[in-house]
C-alpha cells in the first residue's frame, strides 16, 4: 500500500466514522425514519456527496449501527453458552452481558429499541436478522443439553428465540432505569428470576 493509498484510506475511515456518530447523536430523541441524509451529513462536516461513498442511504446507515452494536457480540455469547452447563450461572452471566452491553453503548441500545419496530426496513430487517442469528446459537448449545431429550426442534426454537426476547428487554429495561438515574440492580434481579423461571418450564416441558 503507497503512502497516499494509506491516507485516503484512513480519511474514509474517519468519515465513515463521523457519519455513523452523527446519526447516533442526532437519533437520541427522534427515530431514523425522521432524519434525513443531509442533517446528518451536515452534524458529520461532510458534504451530502461524501456521505453517498459510504451509504446508499440512511436505512444502509442504520444496517451499519445495528452491524456495529450487536455483531461484535456473538463471540461472547457463544463464551457464556460454552461456559458452563449450570443454568443459574449462565443466566448471570448473561445478564451481566446485556447491562455492559447497555453501559458501554448506550446510545446503540437506545437505537435498537426504537427502531426494532420502526419505519424503516432495512433497519428492522438487520436488527431481525442478528437477532434470528443469535437464536440460532442458542438453540444449537440447547438442543445438545441433556434437559431437552426429546424435544422438537419447534420448541427449541421457541425456547431459544423467548430467551433472546428476553435479553431484548432486559437491554430496554437497563437503558429505561438508566434515562430515570436509577440503578440498576431492581431490573437485573428480576432479569435472572425470569431466566429461573424459565428455566424451571424447561426442566418440566413436557417435549
Amino acid at each position: 500500500m503507497s503512502p497516499n493509498t494509506g491516507v485516503r484510506e484512513a480519511q474514509r475511515r474517519r468519515t465513515r466514522r463521523a457519519l455513523l456518530d452523527a446519526a447516533l447523536s442526532q437519533l437520541e430523541e427522534r427515530s431514523l425514519g425522521s432524519l434525513g441524509l443531509r442533517e446528518v451529513a451536515r452534524a458529520a462536516g461532510v458534504t451530502p456527496t461524501a456521505f453517498y461513498r459510504h451509504f446508499h442511504d440512511m436505512g444502509e446507515l442504520g444496517a451499519a449501527l445495528v452491524e456495529e452494536a450487536l455483531a461484535s457480540l456473538h463471540e461472547t455469547v457463544r463464551d457464556v453458552l460454552a461456559e458452563t452447563g449450570d443454568a443459574a450461572r449462565r443466566g448471570d452471566a448473561a445478564v451481566r452481558l446485556v447491562a455492559e452491553l447497555v453501559r458501554s453503548r448506550p446510545a446503540h441500545v437506545r437505537f435498537l429499541v426504537r427502531e426494532r419496530h420502526g419505519g424503516v426496513k432495512a433497519v428492522r430487517e438487520a436488527i431481525d436478522g442478528q437477532l434470528d442469528a443469535f437464536a440460532d446459537e442458542i438453540g444449537a448449545t440447547l438442543a445438545a443439553d441433556p434437559v431437552s431429550a426429546g424435544w422438537g426442534a419447534d420448541d427449541v426454537t421457541m425456547l431459544s428465540r423467548l430467551l433472546v426476547d428476553h435479553m431484548f428487554m432486559t437491554a430496554s429495561a437497563c437503558l429505561a432505569a438508566s434515562l430515570r438515574g436509577e440503578d440498576w440492580s431492581a431490573v437485573t434481579r428480576t432479569a435472572r428470576g425470569q431466566l429461573r423461571l424459565i428455566h424451571l418450564g424447561r426442566v418440566h416441558w413436557p417435549g
